[in-house]
């Protein structure tokens, strides 16, 4: 919900399905999903209805619906129960029916959403993954996962979906059974909701640690090299992960592709543009290997932000500094990058002014960590 900093509750384990149009085939993706996780654990099915008029024909339902006509308060919260025998299913009803533990209907007005998301969230069984039918819960929960299901062929957007596209990770298109992304696709990995991107991830791990005195990449953490840690928290997300380095075989024990630099010693940038050459996807995501613990909410942030028309999308800390190597990339940056590089330019932030660039700004406390010294990987350890 939305807390006294104007900031959204964070449900890793929410899965948020809204809808572009009627009949696009949400339900049938929630149901589908639920149907999957519940063969090896129990999951809560949830549907909000965000009701706009009491006093009127509302559009959700239209005559004789009685949504909007039997809400008294402003949000009421039911547990749905199975369908009598013969009668064809509700929507709450077929998420029951394909596996649920529970499912709950939230009705709410929506100037009450915001409270009636707070009483939802608390009457949820604790550690229980949650999928949930809904746009606009999505304007006060910030879910692991929010998917928007859209009717192939339309490209017509309805209201309550307008409002929350932008914060959309992936839109589905459906016939109304099946669907261009297979719903088994949508997992939980560590409690939270997530697909495998079609984006690559590229790990920088050419720097020379020169502060920490030896290899960062290669120190031990929780039984394993840091770099290994790194790509471990990242695979479940990518459908492509490249390891930059200074030279090919430093890095085989991945089992992942090894980009070498074009030519050494020109720094970051060159890293960079040679892992961009080797990339297999138009969006790249670019991570240090002692970024440590990689905080996923800002990097799904980044890669919702990595639309057609940006280049470049990368933090800026509250005092205003760039944070280039933990940035999305489009591939057609890679001209501008040569170029510069051609010019005997190394700065990434210095190839900006001649692309495309989204700015994220982060409160203080959302920078990415990194381990410049040893203090900063004992950290690490202790907190692993």
């Amino acid at each position: 919900m939305i807390s006294a900093d104007g900031s959204t509750r964070s449900v890793p384990r929410l899965l948020l399905v809204g809808a572009a149009g009627r009949n696009a085939g949400k339900t049938e993706l929630a149901a589908t999903v639920i149907r999957t996780l519940s063969a090896h654990t129990d999951v809560v099915g949830v549907k909000v209805t965000t009701v706009h008029e009491r006093n009127g024909l509302c559009p959700r339902g239209g005559v004789g619906c009685g949504v909007c006509s039997a809400l008294d308060e402003p949000w009421v919260i039911t547990e749905e129960s199975l369908p009598l025998p013969g009668a064809a299913p509700k929507d709450t009803q077929r998420l029951l029916l394909a596996g649920a533990r529970q499912v709950l209907w939230l009705r709410v007005v929506a100037e009450a959403l915001a409270d009636g998301a707070a009483a939802l969230l608390d009457r949820l069984p604790p550690g229980l993954p949650v999928v949930c039918e809904s746009n606009s819960l999505r304007r006060v929960v910030e879910p692991g996962l929010f998917v928007v299901v859209r009717r192939a062929g339309s490209r017509k957007t309805k209201p309550s979906c307008r409002e929350v596209l932008h914060h959309a990770d992936v839109e589905i298109t459906s016939d109304g059974s099946t669907f261009d992304l297979p719903p088994t696709e949508l997992t939980l990995v560590d409690g939270r909701w997530t697909f495998p991107r079609h984006a690559t991830a590229i790990v920088l791990a050419g720097g020379r640690s020169s502060r920490m005195g030896r290899d960062k990449a290669l120190l031990p953490v929780g039984g394993q090299p840091l770099i290994a840690h790194v790509v471990a928290q990242l695979r479940p997300h990518f459908a492509q992960i490249l390891v930059s380095a200074g030279e090919e075989g430093a890095y085989a024990f991945l089992g992942l592709p090894v980009v070498a630099d074009r030519e050494a010693g020109l720094g970051p940038m060159m890293a960079v543009a040679s892992a961009l050459e080797a990339s297999a996807h138009q969006v790249n995501v670019v991570v240090p290997c002692d970024t440590g613990a990689i905080h996923l909410p800002l990097l799904f942030r980044i890669l919702r932000e990595a639309r057609a028309d940006v280049d470049v999308v990368v933090p800026v800390t509250h005092e205003g500094h760039y944070e280039p190597l933990f940035a999305a990339y489009h591939r057609r940056a890679l001209e501008v990058l040569d170029d510069e590089l051609s010019q005997g330019r190394r700065r990434l932030v210095g190839a900006y002014r001649h692309l495309r660039v989204r700015q994220l700004h982060l409160a203080p406390g959302q920078e990415p960590g990194n381990l410049n010294t040893l203090e900063d990987y004992h950290a690490l350890v202790h907190s692993s």
